[in-house]
């Protein structure tokens, strides 16, 4: 009898342990048919066109006095060949980090999104995939600084209803030699939203070189009057030395039709691309969105991305293209969650 009690309270001692913790596995499949034009037209299987293919595992345990212990790590994942999106060296190249939350809100460390990268890849507010203009300009937050190395990175707890920030410091990139920290960044943002006002700020400032900083800010400003939802966003990215700033602003509407239908349509201009005072010429991205969720899960899309480049601009679909050449991208695919 004595051995039949100390084994049961075993087994309610290590069920109560897991019931304070748990892992979880999640990702993304997302695969279309595209034809994208730059100097060539070409007809493929693509992956990551309405979100990133990825899987991740994600946990937490309750350390008790409100303390709880978190983490994620994150990979990209290639429909189209199943490749590791992050190649040979980098596994969980999307996110790999540990941190602890309470009342005084959360400290992170480890790979993260930037606090511009943050903005940029919520496709709810922007969006940085490869028809979307932040990630086809080559913005800071949609590509150069999209996420970080060896990041510590503090949430702020929420004082205000709808209203959240961060704090965020990269430290020397892995394998840099040690010269003046080159390859380490700060940043910080700002978001709130209530009711159908949402806004919000971000900053990063990284340094490029011994004598060379990078500098990025991006903004969103959005009112949801329920029949649209109408967005304007501004990042402006500055490198020492260069002469000019690059600038993309634009305005983008989202449009509910019924609860299965969600259509979107963005206009942005992109001005000083290249960030030399000799090539000033602008490109002006237009693009169009409509998904059908078939579930929660699982959805239906179709893209559309024209991108109108000056003389001694050439931006591009995922195809390369001649200076002031037309290029444009038209997608259909199929996206599900896990």
């Amino acid at each position: 009898m004595k051995k039949t009690l100390l084994a049961l309270a075993a087994v309610a001692a290590s069920s109560a342990a897991f019931a304070q913790s748990s892992v979880t596995l999640y990702g993304v499949v997302d695969a279309s048919l595209e034809s994208v034009k730059g100097d060539d037209t070409v007809t493929r299987v693509s992956s990551d066109n309405l979100a990133s293919s990825r899987f991740g595992l994600k946990g937490t345990e309750d350390l008790g006095n409100g303390l709880k212990a978190n983490f994620v790590l994150e990979s990209n994942m290639k429909m189209d060949t199943g490749a590791n999106g992050g190649g040979s060296t980098r596994f969980f190249d999307r996110a790999a980090w540990v941190g602890v939350a309470g009342g005084f809100g959360e400290l992170r460390l480890g790979r993260q999104d930037t606090s511009i990268g943050l903005l940029a890849g919520n496709s709810s507010i922007l969006g940085a995939q490869g028809y979307d203009d932040l990630k086809i300009a080559k913005t800071f937050s949609g590509d150069g600084y999209r996420r970080t190395d060896n990041a510590i990175t503090y949430i702020l707890p929420k004082f205000v209803d709808g209203l959240s920030a961060q704090v965020q410091y990269s430290t020397q990139a892995s394998g840099a030699e040690d010269a003046d920290k080159i390859g380490s960044h700060y940043g910080l943002n700002v978001q709130y939203a209530a009711g159908g006002f949402s806004a919000g700020l971000g900053y990063l400032q990284a340094k490029k070189t011994d004598s060379v900083d990078d500098t990025g800010v991006l903004a969103y400003l959005g009112y949801d009057f329920g029949a649209v939802k109408v967005s304007g966003y501004l990042e402006q990215d500055k490198t020492d030395g260069m002469a000019e700033k690059r600038q993309l602003y634009g305005v983008r509407f989202d449009v509910p039709v019924g609860k299965d239908i969600k259509l979107q349509a963005s206009v942005a201009q992109v001005k000083d691309q290249e960030m030399t005072a000799n090539n000033e010429d602008d490109a002006t991205i237009i693009a169009l969105k409509g998904v059908y969720a078939l579930s929660k899960r699982t959805s239906v899309y179709a893209l559309f991305t024209n991108v109108k480049n000056d003389d001694q601009v050439k931006l591009n679909v995922g195809q390369s293209v001649a200076d002031g050449k037309t290029a444009r991208g038209f997608a259909i695919g199929l996206s599900h969650k896990f």
